[in-house]
Order: structure tokens, then C-alpha cells, then sequence
């Protein structure tokens, strides 16, 4: 069975064995959870059906659990719209508001939640560094108020992306890392680098603020680069139309983090499904809700990692991918 698969089981088997939330709490109680996003805008959050496809999953699994906005639930949205320095506002705000549960996208949004309370829960469905920022004592035992899922077991993952986008487009030889400062002086960069050296292909840093992306592109136009390369980080998926447009009209193949924009009109991609975090991350507040401590709840590691591949796409930049590369994808979008 796979990650997904094991994920909706979860999620009907928690509907069919426990009783709904509003049943197995006292009778009227209303639960305030806070979702916070680094850079998509908060209108992309709202409504019982959101337009982003994180916030939608995440609020479909609350409803499947028994969590309906309006009767036993008030869901409090947040973005930073990319202004990092909003985050400790944004948290003091939610913790004056007695929010129940914090959920946040990313390591530095957590970690800046963490910096403002150590009491309100926080559930993170996107952490990559949680023991060494100190977030967690260890992923078994958390050992304090954060808990959740990260998106890569280690830096190996991305380094394994470039190396199936070599595969897929044997041509490539300059590639641009489209990321941070941060992330280009972590160990991802230098995992991905040293792939890049072992494939001789040189990697370049396309670097972007969390709400600024002109230089970055610019930059990529200027090197004539011949693929990009785009950081699995919260920014990066809040501007990801802008991301797309952008390679689009380039014409450059890019190996993403996530499905999710290969499905919306990218070339490829590699690693666990965002959607699934964010469904998954619903049970974790249940589970909050219905007494659970966020130190005793287990940090998860993805064990799933898809190879996503949209012909497509592939046939409007004239590329041909290799049957090989075809053969181990976990999806061919036609």
C-alpha cells in the first residue's frame, strides 16, 4: 500500500472506529485552529473549498474527521504574503485569540512560532530541520509544543531529483538552483552540488526572497541556463503560477519538489505529495484536539517519494524523455 492510499485508509478508518470530534468532546465546544502561510495570499485560503490546493486538503480531512467551520470549528487563516517579519505578529495575534492549534508551512515560520509560544500546540506539516533549530528534541519524542511532518528524510532526496532530470533530458549541462541564501548554504545545496559535479553539470544560485522573484528569473534569462532546478521550500510553492509562467515562456525544463505542479503544467517532479502532508496534518490536530500532547506525538518522515512526469509539457518544450526515465514513473500525465 501506498503513502496515499495508507493516508485515506487512515483517515476512514478514524471516521468509522472514533466518534465524531463534536461527539467525543463536551457538548458545544468549539475548537479554533490557526492555519499560517508563508507566501500564498490569504485569499487563496478561504472559503470551505479553497483555491490552494494545501488548505483545500487540509480542511476536506478536517470535515472527513468531523470538523465542520460554523458549528464545532473556526479555522483562522494567516499568511505572511512573503514579509517574514510578520510571522511574530501573526502568532501573538492567533495565541491572543486562544487558538487551540497553530499549523505552519515551513521550518522558519515554526521556528519563529515556537520564538512567541511554547504552550499552543504547534503542528507543522512541512518541517526539514526540526531537531537541529531545536524545534523537537528528537522526531520520536518531540519532547515539547511542535510536532508534525517533514518533507525529506535528508538532502540524498534532492540530490536524487537532479539526477533524474539529467536522466530524462541528457542535454543539460548549466542549471539554476532557484532558492534561497539559507538553502543554498545548507546541506541540500551541497548534496545537490555534488550530483551536479558527478553528472557534469554546473549549478548555479538563481536566488529568490520570499516575495521577490524578478532577480531571480532575471538572472536565470541572463546565464542562459539550460534547466532549472526549484528549491523545495514554502516560497517557491506560494509563487509557483509565477514559477510556471515563468519557465513556460523560457522554455526550460524544471524538476520540482512536488506533484502538484506537475499536475497544474510542469515538467517533472520528485519527492513525497504535498497534499498528503497537509491531510495528513489534519490528524495530528484530531488527535491535539481530542487530549493528545504534541511532545509525545511522533515527528513523521515521508517513505514515499513519486517520480512525476507530464508528457505533455515534455512535447511543447520538443523534448523526448527517455523510456527509462518513463518506465520508473509513478505517473505519465498524457
Amino acid at each position: 500500500m501506498n503513502q496515499r492510499s495508507a493516508l485515506v485508509v487512515t483517515l476512514a478508518l478514524g471516521i468509522f472506529t472514533t466518534p465524531l470530534a463534536a461527539e467525543a468532546q463536551p457538548a458545544g465546544k468549539v475548537y479554533r485552529v490557526a492555519l499560517i502561510f508563508t507566501a500564498s495570499p490569504v485569499s487563496e485560503m478561504a472559503g470551505p473549498d479553497p483555491s490552494h490546493p494545501l488548505a483545500r486538503a487540509f480542511l476536506h480531512a478536517l470535515r472527513a474527521l468531523g470538523y465542520v467551520e460554523g458549528q464545532n470549528l473556526i479555522v483562522e487563516r494567516r499568511s505572511a504574503e512573503g514579509k517574514l517579519e510578520r510571522f511574530p505578529d501573526i502568532v501573538a495575534e492567533l495565541v491572543r485569540l486562544k487558538a487551540d492549534v497553530i499549523v505552519t508551512s515551513g521550518d522558519e515560520i515554526t521556528q519563529r512560532a515556537r520564538e512567541v509560544t511554547t504552550t499552543v500546540p504547534i503542528v507543522m506539516w512541512g518541517g526539514r530541520n526540526a531537531v537541529e533549530l531545536g524545534l523537537v528534541q528528537s522526531l520520536a519524542r518531540p519532547g515539547g509544543n511542535v510536532t508534525g511532518l517533514t518533507v525529506t528524510p535528508g538532502p540524498e532526496i534532492e540530490a536524487k531529483r537532479l539526477q533524474l532530470l539529467k536522466e530524462a533530458v541528457p542535454k543539460i549541462s548549466r542549471v539554476a538552483f532557484l532558492g534561497t541564501k539559507r538553502e543554498w548554504e545548507s546541506p541540500t545545496r551541497e548534496s545537490v552540488q555534488a550530483a551536479a559535479r558527478t553528472l557534469g553539470m554546473t549549478l548555479r544560485l538563481a536566488e529568490h526572497t520570499p516575495d521577490g522573484y524578478a532577480h531571480a528569473f532575471a538572472m536565470i534569462s541572463r546565464e542562459r541556463v539550460d534547466a532549472l532546478f526549484v528549491a523545495h521550500n514554502p516560497a517557491n510553492f506560494g509563487y509557483r503560477h509565477a514559477i510556471l509562467d515563468f519557465a513556460a515562456k523560457s522554455r526550460l525544463p524544471v524538476t520540482y519538489p512536488w506533484r502538484e505542479l506537475v499536475e497544474a503544467g510542469g515538467l517533472m517532479s520528485y519527492g513525497d505529495s504535498a497534499t498528503d502532508r497537509a491531510r495528513h496534518a489534519a490528524i495530528y490536530v484530531d488527535k491535539i484536539l481530542k487530549g493528545a500532547k504534541p511532545a509525545d506525538l511522533p515527528v513523521e518522515q515521508p517513505t514515499k517519494f513519486e517520480l512525476v512526469v507530464n508528457l505533455k509539457t515534455a512535447k511543447a518544450l520538443g523534448l523526448t524523455i527517455p523510456q527509462s526515465v518513463l518506465l520508473r514513473a509513478d505517473e505519465v500525465i498524457q
